[in-house]
């Protein structure tokens, strides 16, 4: 049976509570304005450049970042905290020397189950044509200060909030080098065990205007979410040949589930969801939580200039070159800001994605079994069941089965897919977790 409202092709949005609106209220482009505008000032961010020069250099920005990063903290009630991760880099790939590379990380506790934990970023290193280049100008406005500034205003807003889970909000570096900031943050969560159960990067979300003669399109995100995991192991590709699932992994839910709760007139956005794990010949941070079988998604604006990006500041024949403040549009990236927001709120206040969940293939029955482990929420309110055809895109039913950790169903899995979501007493549901045979 489909959800009261329902709507042909799909299942209806998760409409915002209060306390997300009022949230998504107080996110202000004129802040994000500011920030952009300073770390743009460093002159270059590049992280081969200066670490303690205190006007210009990664240095400087790295330490303007983690002086408001703890500015918000202040207003927290001790629920966030705020460190420099730092580790050397050997050298390697587009490292010449070792190097000391720094993330300014601000975890924000959740009261309920801090074990559970959601991580945002956008990398505060920048670039100009030659990649080894860290004397020149990289005011790296859009790539990616407008990441940045997207994340800071998401930590000041939500510093003055308690979560039920817990929120890592993280300027990384030295992405343009090669991912090495977020892989050795990822590995530390790794390392630590932690449960992070979705990650998003912002990168490049400085406007909806290409500025390159094509229609402009301010009111749409792109949102990249990789279908096979990237840590896939054999036996799970066994599985996935034989049951099929190639949709069904835990980033594509992580992408519903955006488009859900973030899709609305609060946020102004429309979020396209591309079914890629980044780009043509680029990548960016989330990769580095893809590999260590996180569920992770890459924001990003809908259409880029390739003039302002990776690029000398220069007028080239009449073009202007380089990754100018300029060319970013404040209040798009409020709105992105506000996309992450709701995406955030919404799945630090529901229930964890169910763990556990198979469908019983025990024996041959036109009927579905699913079983999964019982929520640790203290506000469960119970799990839905959802499911659709092989050939749709997105959840089409949805069937409440209580507060019970298992249920059957008189629908053939041969037919469709299965999906199960936890659902708490204010109605906000987790992402839909896909059952494996068992």
């Amino acid at each position: 049976m489909s959800r009261p409202g329902a709507k042909p092709g799909g299942l209806p949005e998760q409409q915002p509570d209060r306390a997300l609106k009022a949230l998504l209220r107080e996110i202000d482009p004129h802040r994000i304005e500011t920030t952009v505008r300073r770390l743009a000032s460093f002159g270059t961010r590049h992280t081969l450049s200066s670490q303690d020069d205190p006007v210009r250099g990664i240095g400087a920005a790295r330490d303007w970042i983690y002086e408001q990063f703890r500015d918000y903290a202040a207003a927290s009630g001790g629920r966030m905290t705020v460190e420099l991760q730092s580790y050397v880099q050997a050298p390697a790939s587009r490292i010449p020397e070792p190097t000391r590379i720094t993330n300014v990380v601000a975890t924000l506790r959740g009261t309920d189950e801090p074990g559970r934990v959601y991580v945002v970023t956008g990398h505060y290193d920048s670039r100009a044509s030659d990649v080894l280049d860290a004397t020149s100008d990289a005011p790296g406005a859009d790539d990616d200060a407008s990441g940045v500034a997207a994340v800071m205003e998401i930590a000041r807003v939500m510093a003055r909030r308690k979560t039920q889970a817990t929120i890592v909000f993280a300027a990384v570096a030295a992405e343009e080098q090669g991912l090495y900031g977020s892989d050795h943050l990822a590995q530390v969560l790794k390392d630590a065990g932690t449960d992070v159960q979705a990650m998003f990067s912002n990168d490049i979300v400085g406007t909806g205007d290409a500025h390159d003669g094509t229609a402009a399109d301010p009111r749409t995100v792109r949102l990249f979410v990789e279908g096979v995991p990237t840590s896939e192991t054999p036996a799970q590709a066994t599985t996935r040949l034989s049951v099929g699932g190639e949709n069904d992994g835990p980033s594509r839910q992580l992408g519903r589930f955006v488009r859900d709760v973030a899709q609305n007139p609060q946020t102004g956005m429309s979020v396209r969801v591309v079914w890629r794990r980044d780009r043509y010949l680029r990548g960016s941070d989330h990769i580095s939580f893809l590999l260590r079988g996180y569920p992770a998604a890459r924001f990003t604006e809908p259409r880029e200039n390739f003039a302002h990006e990776h690029q000398n500041v220069r007028v080239e024949n009449g073009v202007q070159y380089g990754d100018l403040v300029e060319f970013c549009d404040f209040r798009y990236i409020a709105r992105v800001a506000r996309v992450n927001a709701a995406a955030l709120w919404s799945l630090a206040q529901a229930p964890g994605t169910p763990k556990g969940v198979i469908i019983d293939t025990t024996q041959l029955t036109n009927a579905t079994t699913l079983r999964w482990q019982a929520s640790p929420a203290a506000d469960i309110a119970g799990y839905e069941v959802v499911w659709r055809e092989t050939t749709a895109p997105d959840w089409e039913h949805a069937l409440a089965v209580g507060n019970v950790t298992a249920t059957t169903i008189d629908i053939s899995k041969d037919n469709v897919f299965f999906g199960v979501r936890a659902i708490d007493r204010d109605g906000h549901r987790s992402p839909v977790a896909a059952p494996v045979p068992g």
